[in-house]
């Protein structure tokens, strides 16, 4: 017995519906305002780990002592 047509135009519909909540998702995240957003807070919050706070503390106080070993050797 096959479907009848109420049944599909409701399928259609609720298709139809979550195409449109798709696109909407789509055409927000792809907006350059909240790309940016967002990939500020990822950098943000990759900053804040304590790994990347220990190895760019590491980073500067290297750079730093090669400074000062610099001007000590002139």
């Amino acid at each position: 017995m096959g479907r009848d047509t109420e049944d599909i135009e409701r399928e259609i519909e609720r298709a139809r519906n979550q195409l449109a909540a798709t696109l909407d998702e789509l055409s927000l995240r792809a907006n350059p305002k909240n790309l940016v957003a967002n990939t500020k807070q990822t950098l943000l919050a990759k900053v804040d780990q304590p790994q990347v706070k220990k190895y760019a503390l590491i980073a500067v106080g290297s750079i730093v002592g090669l400074l000062v070993l610099r001007r000590v050797l002139r």
